[in-house]
């Protein structure tokens, strides 16, 4: 399942987003989306997990939650048009 997180810190690394959601289950892939010009992150990223309920699990709990100083939002990402 692919898994949307917006309202990230703009300090916070691949890694440490990784690590927020791997207390869950396997995370295949994580990646913060970057400006191309300034390689400043944008904010949001998307995770991979290829467990579905170890998604939903944890969709329910860091959908809200503050890390770095921002509450996450975080749900299932819906496919590019």
């Amino acid at each position: 399942m692919n898994i949307y997180v917006g309202n990230l810190s703009y300090r916070m690394s691949e890694a440490e987003l990784r690590e927020a959601f791997s207390e869950f289950g396997e995370v295949s892939r994580a990646k913060i989306v970057k400006d191309k010009e300034t390689n400043r992150s944008k904010g949001f990223g998307f995770v991979e997990m290829s467990v579905d309920d170890q998604a939903k699990k944890a969709i329910e709990a860091l959908n809200g939650k503050e890390v770095g100083g921002r509450a996450l939002r975080v749900n299932e990402a819906r496919p590019k048009d």
